[in-house]
């Protein structure tokens, strides 16, 4: 059986169900399932083939247990959706590689760098790409930007305009960064979806402009053509562990195109779903690659201007005893 689970997935309804429609083109009797600390109140659990409960990633028995339901039921692929169990699951990679179970999942080396703002700072530079200015607490410019070394979401994320606005703790905090304010009136945000090959090989890349951010994520985004794409394949054809789809934010100057590189998440986003939409299938090359053994070949093919709208969607459960 060629099943595939994917762990933490929460309200990822559109991944869900991308990697269950390629996973019924190339594999029919594959099953994807869903694993969560509490399935029954995932979004993603409800359309998954079936759902399984983990125990809390801060637990010891995470991993063995995740390891008994893959064993259990037959999984060939575990894809991970948030930044905290990339490094558990990479630490233990080999455990699950030697049940021929695969983790679609970048090296420790190149977790523990995205996992660090300042480090994700020393990358870009090592690849050519110019970061943003990080300022000392003491010598700065005003507006700046505050956020964690580690961190996602956006949380702790915040605008300082006036020097009065920094707070004391803030100051003696040694996990915040003081940077140089983007100012959006005259720079775009793009999210860019990238697709390596199980040799670090950059096979496909697709920039989202962020037009709009709820809770950190997309709610609205348009796919475009521009020249993102060259300058990310001439820096980054090759990023040293990087497996699978890595998610990469720049700014990027309107009218000019200066290019700062802002963050590296190496998972799915939650604003794949466009890039997927628009013809990027990541989810059929993972699977190719690592149950079918198929080299994956450079692709570019996608839509332009492929413009996303979000909305909530309820899902209703009847008779639901709590």
């Amino acid at each position: 059986m060629n099943n595939i689970i994917i762990t933490s997935a929460g309200r990822r309804v559109s991944l869900v169900k991308a990697f269950k429609k390629e996973l019924k083109v190339l594999s029919p009797s594959g099953k994807v399932f869903v694993a969560d600390a509490e399935p029954d109140l995932s979004s993603a659990a409800q359309v998954a083939d079936q759902s399984f409960k983990l125990p809390l990633l801060s637990s010891n028995s995470y991993i063995t247990t995740l390891l008994k339901v893959c064993k259990d039921h037959k999984v060939k692929i575990i894809i991970p959706t948030i930044d905290t169990e990339l490094l558990q699951l990479a630490e233990h990679k080999e455990l699950f590689i030697n049940q021929n179970i695969i983790p679609i999942i970048s090296s420790i080396d190149l977790i523990k760098i995205c996992n660090n703002k300042r480090a994700t700072n020393q990358l870009f530079n090592y690849k050519g790409i110019k970061p943003v200015e990080e300022y000392t607490k003491t010598h700065y410019k005003l507006p700046l930007f505050i956020k964690p070394i580690n961190g996602s979401g956006g949380v702790d994320n915040h605008i300082i305009k006036l020097k009065n606005e920094i707070s004391t703790s803030q100051l003696l905090n040694t996990n915040l960064m003081f940077s140089k304010y983007i100012d959006l009136k005259y720079y775009e945000e793009y999210t860019c979806d990238l697709y390596y090959d199980k040799n670090s090989y950059l096979k496909c890349v697709v920039p989202r402009k962020r037009i709009a951010i709820r809770a950190g994520e997309v709610s609205k985004g348009v796919t475009k053509k521009n020249s993102l794409i060259s300058y990310i394949k001439k820096h980054l054809e090759v990023i040293e562990g990087a497996i699978g789809c890595i998610t990469i934010q720049f700014f990027m100057h309107k009218s000019d195109q200066k290019i700062y590189g802002i963050e590296i998440n190496p998972r799915f986003g939650g604003g794949f779903p466009l890039s997927y939409l628009a013809g990027a299938n990541y989810p059929k090359w993972i699977i190719e690659e690592y149950i079918f053994k198929k080299d994956i070949d450079a692709y570019s093919d996608w839509k332009n201007n492929l413009l996303m709208l979000r909305y909530d969607e309820e899902i209703i459960i009847e008779e639901y005893d709590d």
